[in-house]
């Protein structure tokens, strides 16, 4: 089998891309930018690279895109561009290289809107039936590009798994106020409790879809970490998400205190991972309860191949007001 995989300068194609040469598994990266992960360098609105570079290849994993950083830097257009032209090409030449396994890398954005509760309300329980209302061309032009791959499956047969991840960019929050208010790795911990996915269980999550898909056809999974609550904490995690943490984690609190972390006050949003463990046999294994266990013996919460695969950035320009520019 050989895969492709588009993205491979970016986080999650870098990782995929050491994880699979490590394995000694045939596996082909493609990306806009050189590196030392990309075999081919061009752009996948190009017709005629995608075909080319879908020659002799079984599967492919579709992580290249244009990311919610882009919003402010990019025009819609050049997000129609990326994020839906260039995912039509890779559907088209797939099926004319008869792919058995084609994996598309969406987000949890695609919730958008739906994932702000009222002011007052009970955080919210996001599984995949949760009807996506984007709020952003981001969000908007990922949400497209599913479709497209669900109308592939449909008329011409082409297996496809979609996989909404959340955050697992090492980067800072581009919210100022969470910069100041919380050091990046006690932000990224308490992510880990509803909204946050380390890189080697994303990558995890890939493969298994490239293996499943011939079997499921078609269906979207949640990636992200699991998470400790269930639906009948969602009220209480709005009004008073740490005191809820403390039941769950009685020794939390000590072991926050020694690294001078502090839990978030509010939770909004809780991300279900059930069926993706369930459908595709995942197993994720950088949990909240994993942070725990390495503040207790003083070891790095994150994984192997997030370090290796470390910060990239989005821009080539680097920003004075955080870590990229925030659309208005």
């Amino acid at each position: 089998m050989t895969i492709l995989i588009t993205g491979s300068a970016g986080h999650l194609g870098e990782a995929l891309l050491r994880t699979l040469r490590r394995r000694g598994s045939a596996v082909r990266g493609v990306d806009l930018k050189p590196s030392p992960f990309t075999d081919a360098a061009g752009s996948i609105v190009d017709p005629d690279f995608v075909r080319r570079q879908m020659e002799g290849v079984t599967a492919v994993i579709h992580t290249a895109t244009l990311h919610k950083p882009h919003v402010a830097t990019h025009s819609k257009q050049d997000f129609v561009d990326t994020n839906v032209t260039g995912t039509l090409n890779l559907l088209e030449a797939a099926v004319a290289a008869g792919v058995r396994s084609f994996v598309f890398t969406s987000t949890t954005s695609a919730f958008g809107s739906q994932l702000q509760p009222e002011a007052g309300q009970a955080a919210v329980w996001v599984t995949e039936d949760l009807p996506p209302v984007p709020k952003n061309i981001y969000g908007t032009t990922k949400l497209m590009a599913e479709n497209l791959c669900e109308l592939f499956c449909r008329e011409r047969g082409l297996p496809v798994v979609v996989l909404r991840t959340s955050r697992f960019f090492p980067e800072d929050d581009d919210d100022p106020a969470m910069r100041s208010a919380y050091a990046l790795d006690n932000t990224q911990a308490n992510e880990l409790l509803y909204r946050r996915l380390d890189i080697a269980d994303a990558v995890s999550a890939h493969l298994l879809a490239v293996e499943r898909a011939p079997q499921i056809g078609f269906a979207r999974y949640i990636v992200s970490a699991t998470s400790p609550f269930e639906q009948r904490h969602l009220a209480a995690l709005a009004r008073d998400a740490a005191d809820v943490v403390r039941e769950h984690y009685p020794d939390c609190a000590k072991l926050y205190a020694a690294r001078g972390w502090r839990l978030f006050p509010e939770i909004d949003r809780v991300y279900v991972n059930d069926r993706a463990r369930r459908e595709l046999g995942w197993r994720p294994e950088f949990d909240f309860a994993h942070v725990l266990n390495c503040l207790r013996d003083g070891r790095d919460f994150r994984s192997t191949l997030a370090r290796e695969v470390g910060s990239k950035g989005y821009h080539d320009t680097v920003f004075g007001v955080g870590p990229y520019p925030v659309a208005p």
